[in-house]
């Protein structure tokens, strides 16, 4: 695979309440969601993380579907913060758990990883 593009291209999370969902990201992230159009007939909503299709980095979205798994699994998906520990704080106070305070990883920066109201594990990554 050439180097022209990031690995990852899109996410979903998968949650129950896609209501309580879509506010916590909301409070979390400080940015709102834009609910996408219905395509297929599998999920039965989506709410995008802000997107631009010019950027790196990977676009996804939460995503309501009778049947899928919710909760602790194998993916993490990290988003890029100013400061991983102030979101961590704020995750908390939306109701989340913080799995693991701010810690350095070298020179790629800081992570912390929270989990949302399911019970998702995501990751919080800051160059500070």
């Amino acid at each position: 695979m050439a180097n022209e593009i990031n690995p990852v291209g899109w996410f979903e999370i998968y949650v129950r309440d896609i209501n309580r969902a879509k506010t916590f990201y909301e409070t979390v992230l400080g940015t709102p969601l834009t609910k996408l159009p219905q395509s297929g007939d599998s999920l039965d909503d989506m709410w995008a993380f802000p997107m631009n299709q010019g950027a790196s980095g990977a676009a996804g979205a939460l995503a309501k579907m009778d049947g899928a798994a919710v909760g602790p699994g194998g993916t993490i998906v990290y988003f890029v913060t100013d400061d991983c520990a102030t979101v961590a704080r704020r995750a908390k106070q939306a109701g989340g758990q913080i799995v693991k305070e701010k810690f350095s990883i070298g020179q790629y920066g800081h992570i912390a990883l929270v989990t949302d109201l399911d019970g998702n594990v995501i990751g919080l990554h800051s160059m500070t």
